[in-house]
């Protein structure tokens, strides 16, 4: 079963309905654009799925959600310290759901300005035939 903090996330993730969203979701194109631009990237999945899948070069490893479902204590602490809330930042995970979720928690309760998130995650880079980097534990 989900915590309460994360059930909560999706809850109203999910009541959100039709309504546009805080954040701007992109697509691979946009993110390679993005990325030459030099704004930075934060793979928010876990371990193991780096491993398995590979991650975008140039990516910023950096758990969000741990095996069990819970925020990573340490998440937000680092995040804070590494990207200010005026700078734009690309939120990527593996299918882009808990992309939108931290996305849009970044941009309604934290302050952040620009937020992008890569709609479908890592598994559309991947069907795209776009590169990966290989990642190892």
């Amino acid at each position: 079963m989900l915590p309460r903090i994360v059930a909560l996330f999706i809850l109203l993730f999910t009541l959100s309905g039709c309504s546009e969203p805080p954040y701007t979701n992109i697509n691979n194109v946009k993110l390679k654009a993005l990325i030459a631009e030099g704004v930075p990237l934060y793979d928010i999945r876990r371990p193991e799925e780096w491993q398995q899948t590979g991650i975008v070069k140039g990516s910023r490893l950096l758990t969000f959600i741990d095996k069990k479902g819970r925020p990573n204590s340490n998440f937000l602490p680092i995040f804070q310290s590494e990207i200010k809330k005026e700078m734009p930042v690309i939120i990527i995970c593996r299918s882009g759901n808990r992309s939108a979720v931290l996305s849009s928690h970044l941009m309604e309760k934290m302050g952040y300005t620009t937020v992008y998130n890569l709609e479908s995650g890592i598994n559309r880079w991947i069907k795209d035939k776009n590169p990966v980097q290989r990642h190892k534990i």
